[in-house]
């Protein structure tokens, strides 16, 4: 059973719901970013997504695209984003971490190759954004045999072939996009998330976490009603943004405990 498998059958046993934070590697600072994934831990994450900056994320909204383009300017890589993750695993082993990008950075790194570093660093599960699941078999099944998730997209526009072509290779979570558009919208509708969550479940088994459009205590307590997990991005992004750098770390914390309240409560 992978690391994140362990982590959802934990969560379910006690009655909780994951919380997964996501994060731009080297945003604000590549120094930073591995006492800032500390502090997600701290404040009640469960698992970590740590993002690959990258120079088109087309998914992602300005606020997101922002922090790509500032880790980019510092000189971070794909392969510098597993160094971090090596980092931390030096005084977290048990904290899962999921590499969140697009295709082309592990197109030219090429998928085994892709697959062993990932490993090496202590990587628990990919998500790349723009590869299809009915377009990912191989690359599934390179990843399971290094003992990573690979987990994909569903979205409100996902057919009924496509939520099955997803739990057919996916492993670890599903992650359900709640609304239409790009990272950091605000028409988070928690009425539409509970009506098709029960349809994906249907189809599989497999944990759903719930992104996009979740930015405070109370949108992610609803969302988590029908959800297993939710996921939490831009809001943290801003947050970095406008933080003071000595106080970046500490406010982040204090968020990610807010949250965890709320979701606990």
């Amino acid at each position: 059973m992978s690391k994140i498998n362990t982590l959802f059958t934990e969560l379910k046993a006690s009655g909780k719901k994951g919380l997964i934070p996501f994060i731009t590697a080297g945003d604000p600072d590549p120094q930073l970013t591995v006492e800032l994934m500390h502090a997600l831990v701290r404040g009640g994450a469960n698992l970590i997504e740590l993002g690959v900056p990258f120079s088109d994320p087309m998914a992602d909204g300005p606020v997101i695209q922002r922090s790509s383009e500032r880790a980019l300017t510092q000189g971070v890589t794909l392969h510098r984003c597993m160094e971090m993750v090596k980092t931390f695993r030096k005084t977290d082993a048990k904290t899962p971490v999921v590499l969140m990008g697009y295709a082309n950075p592990v197109e030219q790194m090429g998928a085994e190759r892709f697959a062993q570093e990932a490993k090496d660093a202590g990587v628990d599960g990919v998500l790349v954004v723009d590869y299809p699941p009915e377009e990912c078999v191989d690359f599934a099944a390179k990843m399971r045999a290094a003992d990573i998730d690979p987990i994909f997209l569903l979205a409100p526009t996902s057919s009924v072939d496509r939520i099955k072509a997803a739990a057919k290779i996916a492993s670890g979570y599903i992650y359900y996009v709640s609304m239409r558009g790009v990272t950091g919208a605000s028409n988070l509708n928690t009425h539409d998330v509970a009506s098709i969550i029960p349809k994906i479940r249907e189809e599989t088994a497999i944990p759903i976490a719930v992104g996009f459009g979740i930015h405070d205590a109370a949108s992610a307590r609803a969302v988590s009603t029908s959800a297993d997990a939710v996921v939490i991005g831009s809001r943290i992004i801003r947050l970095l943004e406008e933080a003071p750098p000595h106080e970046a770390v500490q406010s982040l914390e204090a968020f990610i405990r807010e949250i965890r309240v709320a979701l606990d409560s």
